[in-house]
């Protein structure tokens, strides 16, 4: 037996045995990579971009979806490069429609003709209108809500008054409200400026699809207490001494601004205001006491200032022997 193994031929065989079964291995490899390649795989490529070619300087174009879903089928080494590399162009071409509603066909282009492309959707409805600018007033606001108890907006203006507003005619037409709304933090109690963005909105208050110049404006917010104007009720208090007559009391500020408690200010039809006049000697600008109510923080003017008119008794008498003696 091991003269036979040791034979030429006998290793001879052996060696051909051997390679016969390596090309076989090698074979059968090659047909399942080729069976492989000759199949096919899909695969859904989704929130694909869409291009819209047309003339943006003269026209808006609405109806087409900002992405869309696309089924690829083919060899699966292109699926997988397709997918991985994504350098082709999903898109509607618009350039030679004339204004108006069309049907179109979302198109693609630089993916093998190999490959089975679906898009989803395929065909949209698109309206290309005329491109129109139009300014309007800007119109700032702020949720009340957002003061402070017994606080209010006593003033709000936009640094902006008017923008430009670009889009279609028939959406410029629709505009009925072009506002920019402020943000605070609950609870505000101080005046503050801050950006805001500006809102475009219809009749029923949908926000439009438009483009704005500026899209954001400065918003200035005047945030004061509560108050109210109220007349002075002016009071005498004491008795004039000796010898003086009060000839007229004379407020030389007939109302105030009241600030604080909205309900206790509300409740008010006037503020008192006291004088005494036990201490008037003598005609001359008195100032008159204000008792504030609980609630009322301040007034405005804080100096309320009473003109007296009077005369002392002495004068009286000197005037009247002064008066010439009719017969």
């Amino acid at each position: 037996m091991d003269k036979w193994m040791d034979s030429p031929w006998f290793l001879r065989i052996t060696a051909l045995l051997l390679a016969l079964l390596l090309f076989l291995t090698i074979k059968a490899d090659q047909n399942a990579t080729d069976l492989a390649n000759r199949g096919t795989q899909s695969d859904v490529i989704r929130d694909v971009p869409v291009e819209v070619y047309y003339d943006d300087d003269n026209f808006v174009v609405t109806g087409v979806p900002k992405a869309v879903d696309l089924r690829i089928e083919g060899p699966p080494a292109q699926v997988q490069s397709i997918r991985n590399l994504r350098d082709f162009t999903v898109f509607v071409d618009l350039r030679n429609m004339t204004m108006g509603e069309h049907q179109v066909t979302i198109q693609h282009e630089n993916i093998s003709g190999e490959m089975d492309v679906k898009i989803d959707p395929g065909v949209v409805t698109v309206n290309i209108e005329e491109r129109v600018t139009k300014e309007f007033r800007v119109e700032p606001e702020m949720n009340e809500r957002l003061l402070a108890e017994n606080y209010v907006i006593t003033g709000i203006e936009s640094e902006t008054e008017r923008i430009s507003v670009t889009g279609a005619k028939s959406v410029i037409d629709s505009i009925s409200f072009v506002k920019a709304s402020v943000a605070a933090d609950q609870g505000v109690k101080e005046s503050f400026t801050k950006e805001a963005d500006v809102r475009v909105l219809d009749r029923d208050l949908n926000k439009l699809s438009v483009s704005m110049e500026p899209a954001t404006v400065t918003v200035k917010v005047t945030i004061e207490q509560y108050s109210k104007t109220l007349p002075l009720d002016l009071q005498e208090q004491g008795t004039p001494p000796d010898g003086v007559t009060i000839n007229s009391l004379r407020l030389k500020t007939a109302s105030v601004r009241v600030y604080g408690n909205k309900g206790i200010i509300d409740a008010l039809d006037s503020l008192p205001v006291s004088v005494d006049v036990s201490k008037l000697n003598e005609s001359s600008t008195v100032e008159g006491k204000v008792t504030l109510p609980d609630g009322v923080t301040k007034i405005d003017p804080e100096k309320i200032e009473i003109e007296a008119n009077i005369t002392k008794q002495d004068e009286t008498a000197m005037s009247r022997l002064n008066e010439p003696v009719t017969d």
